[in-house]
């Protein structure tokens, strides 16, 4: 008999279980085929399910991401709830000797009934859980499966009870009673998510019936150190001493996978049979592979540097030691079901467009379905996979043990076979928390992050899949948790071997804003009670008020608010790529950067450089032109006596009295390249200008310095200002050219700091629209231009090919606009101005 799979996806019903009619099998309907009368049964409105979205579709709660609707919707959490099917299994007539139910995620604590007998308790959400049923306990029709999910975080309490309470981040990071069961760490609440604790079957359930079967399929493949020469060895079995072990020599015949920007992503399809002896198919499977070698260097560094001595921590793929330039992911929605493989694929689109190459998913999440690490395969995004512990002093009995150690197997055996997948790491910040708390040494976990995670890493994956303890984690002895607060203006002097977390927030579109407001207008001000509903991190304000007083002149007006908290965002973390990058010259003291954080689950002011609803900050952008295969980079150092920052004009002491400039350029191709160098400074209180220009060669797959003067400015002919040097007006702005075309492959344009002292003059913009092409010259520059189209075709949002524009004169840009036909109204707003529009 062949093997059939039968998903169990139709006729699911769900209720509140009532804890008076006592057993829950009380409640499993009695009648053949159907509910029994007078139970409050409704109809799944679709499978994989949770009970938010059974509710939220049924009307029975209001949608929890609107207004202050969190704060009505705690009682679901916890209740108990149940699921409940009949289905039919005919495996005799089949011929099968054997039946199993696949469980591949319950969330969280789940009794699991069949025909009213017990066939499972599960505990963890990440879990694959196959149970062998006995095909004579099984009916030809009306078989009644009964999943029975109680509270997770009454259940914590519980634990909290019995092991005693433990430290889990701050008070903004959820109950400390989470470590104790493992369920998505972020439901609990986080620096940037709601309370929401949700529960239900939210990935697919399978029966299979068989007679002999393929029980796992493990391609392992090796790839020399000289890209080109391969080997490759397929695993059938459960292990080697169970399985069957076939050698193909394949040089010649395939082509490796490369990450985006080296190389195509070479992928080939894998297809096993299990043939019986009259040639009858038994079992077949099938799944996508490619080739690539990929280690984590950490050699000892040939040059101390501010950060001291220590190792290298960078990524060698193919041969290649490659700069990594990316974000960290979080879920993209606090409930799972709602987040399709096309919501996924258009995430992981703009990440690998906006010149990212890896992806980090963060400890506190979910280890995610099989399309994301699809996905990532064929766009050539590599992933770092945290193993999911957050911000926790985590318990370390056997039980706990145990069902980590079968987590990580199940999902280190479904992941291990993409070529995208480039580190395991234990854990997210625990090791940092231990030392930033003082007074607390002991870290139980540590047994699972240092020998249990390490050696299933080992065990399941070869060539051994690279894994590291910890983010962020230095070794022993290495103090990570530095709680000093400085300007994000040094940036470059605060880095690393690589940078896993970094980051600072702004608010989303002001659509987005909107969305979450409900038409509340009376709530609709920067700090408004409603406003803060959806700004959860800690002292989130007061962060907000120094950058944004330091940097910026003081608003108002919401809109021109929320585009300066992303101005600040943008201009921050695109130094700190800038910077770090830098550094990527040969001696490999910084080797990577992943920005805090790529995306949202629900609609909030957070980290992240694209909100809920995928709509890119102006850092995305900015982000996508620092990590170009080909960058320019100038950094500014004002001669101050007062001011700690460096990058500051001093205006109350005048005592700013020069500046200098430092320009670089950066090249991730394997070849140099020999460009036109342009540098040309516009002053913004005169018409004087000066610009200089040379050939220049970059350096192949590393930063390669330029030139360092005397920042260029005009004389000294400001009588308001009789000691100070005059750059403190002056844009310094530089771009590299092909010597050929002329094409500017190239740009960047540093302005004077702070911001807040800026006088922007009016810029002259000129925007012409050619069907989707948009042509933006200025007679005087502009910072921070930023588009956004609204009206008329609302259901799809435009795409920019870039956008938060540095426009100088003389070197017009041009930006297609993507989808722009059929919108109203073309909105524009840039530094030192409110928000324009032109129809």
């Amino acid at each position: 008999m062949a093997t059939r799979v039968t998903l169990l996806n139709d006729g699911w019903y769900w209720k509140e279980r009532n804890p008076a009619r006592g057993s829950v099998l009380q409640e499993v309907p009695r009648l053949p085929g159907g509910l029994q009368s007078g139970v409050q049964w409704t109809a799944a409105q679709s499978f994989p399910s949770e009970v938010h979205v059974e509710l939220l579709k049924a009307g029975r709660i209001p949608d929890p991401f609107l207004g202050f609707n969190e704060h009505k919707v705690q009682w679901v959490g916890e209740r108990e709830w149940l699921y409940y099917c009949s289905f039919q299994c005919d495996s005799r007539v089949d011929g099968a000797d054997n039946v199993q139910l696949q469980f591949e995620g319950l969330d969280t604590i789940c009794d699991v009934y069949l025909n009213l007998v017990k066939i499972l308790s599960a505990d963890n959400m990440f879990r694959t859980y196959a149970v062998p049923i006995d095909s004579c306990s099984m009916k030809p029709k009306d078989n009644k499966l009964l999943l029975h999910f109680k509270s997770t975080k009454l259940i914590a309490k519980k634990l909290e009870q019995q092991y005693g309470r433990v430290r889990a981040g701050s008070t903004n990071l959820g109950d400390p009673s989470r470590v104790y069961v493992r369920k998505a760490q972020y439901g609990w609440r986080w620096d940037w998510g709601p309370e929401l604790m949700t529960c239900g079957p939210y990935r697919p359930i399978s029966l299979t019936t068989y007679t002999v079967r393929i029980s796992e399929v493990h391609t392992r493949a090796t790839v020399s150190q000289a890209p080109g020469l391969l080997a490759d060895r397929i695993l059938g079995g459960d292990n080697f001493e169970r399985g069957n072990l076939i050698d193909w020599d394949l040089d010649g015949v395939v082509q490796l996978w490369w990450p985006v920007g080296y190389g195509k992503q070479s992928l080939y399809a894998l297809d096993i049979a299990l043939m019986s002896e009259d040639s009858i198919v038994l079992d077949q499977h099938s799944k996508l592979i490619g080739f690539r070698r990929i280690q984590l260097v950490q050699e000892p560094l040939l040059e101390p540097d501010q950060h001291g001595g220590g190792t290298t921590f960078l990524f060698e793929v193919n041969g290649i030691r490659m700069f990594m330039g990316g974000s960290n992911w979080i879920p993209a929605h606090n409930f799972l079901t709602e987040v399709t493989p096309e919501r996924y694929r258009a995430w992981l689109t703009l990440l690998r467009d906006g010149n990212q190459n890896m992806v980090r998913l963060w400890g506190g999440g979910v280890y995610e379905p099989d399309v994301f690490y699809d996905t990532c395969d064929e766009l050539g995004i590599l992933v770092w996979q945290d193993f999911q512990f957050a911000c926790g002093v985590y318990p370390a009995n056997e039980r706990f043990v145990q069902s980590v150690k079968a987590e990580a197997e199940d999902n280190v055996k479904r992941l291990r076979h993409h070529p995208s997948l480039a580190l395991f790491c234990g854990n997210n910040e625990d090791y940092q928390q231990i030392l930033q708390w003082g007074g607390i040494t002991e870290l139980p976990a540590r047994v699972v992050y240092e020998k249990v995670l390490p050696s299933i890493v080992a065990d399941l994956t070869d060539p051994t899949i690279p894994y590291h303890p910890g983010s962020p984690y230095g070794g022993m002895g290495w103090d990570t948790a530095d709680p000093t607060e400085r300007p994000w203006q040094e940036y470059g002097s605060m880095g690393g071997r690589f940078v896993s977390e970094f980051g600072i927030p702004a608010l989303p579109d002001i659509q987005t804003i909107d969305y979450w407001l409900g038409g509340n207008t009376k709530e609709r001000w920067a700090q408004s009670k409603l406003m803060s509903q959806h700004n959860r991190a800690g002292n989130h304000e007061r962060r907000f008020a120094i950058v944004m007083n330091e940097n910026f002149r003081l608003t108002s007006d919401l809109e021109t608010y929320v585009y300066n908290t992303q101005l600040m965002q943008s201009e921050a973390i695109s130094l700190a790529y800038r910077m770090w990058r830098r550094e990527w010259r040969g001696h490999w003291q910084t080797s990577g950067a992943l920005v805090w954080q790529l995306n949202d689950c629900w609609p909030i002011t957070s980290w992240a450089i694209m909100d809920f609803f995928l709509r890119p900050k102006m850092a995305y952008y900015t982000i996508a032109r620092e990590l170009a295969p080909i960058t320019v980079g100038i950094t500014r150092h004002a001669n101050r006596l007062y001011t700690s920052n460096v990058q500051f004009y001093e205006f109350g002491a005048f005592q700013s009295i020069d500046a200098r400039i430092e320009v670089w350029g950066a090249n991730s191709l394997m070849e140099p390249r020999t460009l036109t160098f342009v540098l040309h400074c516009i002053d913004l209180n005169s018409d004087w200008a000066n610009e200089q220009r040379f050939s220049m060669t970059l350096l192949p797959n590393q930063s390669t310095e330029i030139l360092s003067i005397p920042c260029p400015s005009p004389p000294k002919v400001n009588s308001d200002y009789p000691s100070m040097n005059t750059s403190f007006s002056v844009v310094v702005a530089a771009r590299l050219a092909d010597m050929q075309t002329g094409e500017v492959v190239a740009r960047y344009a540093d302005w004077p700091q702070p911001y807040r002292f800026v006088d922007a003059p009016d810029p002259g913009l000129r925007v012409h629209l050619d069907g989707e092409r948009l042509k933006v010259s200025v007679t005087r520059p502009v910072k921070g231009l930023f588009f956004s189209a609204t009206g008329g075709d609302t259901q799809r949002e435009v795409k920019w090919s870039d956008n938060a524009l540095d426009v100088i004169p003389g070197d017009p840009q041009m930006v297609i606009a993507s989808g722009i036909s059929g919108r109203k109204k073309l909105t524009m707003a840039h530094f030192g101005q409110e928000i324009v529009t032109t129809v």
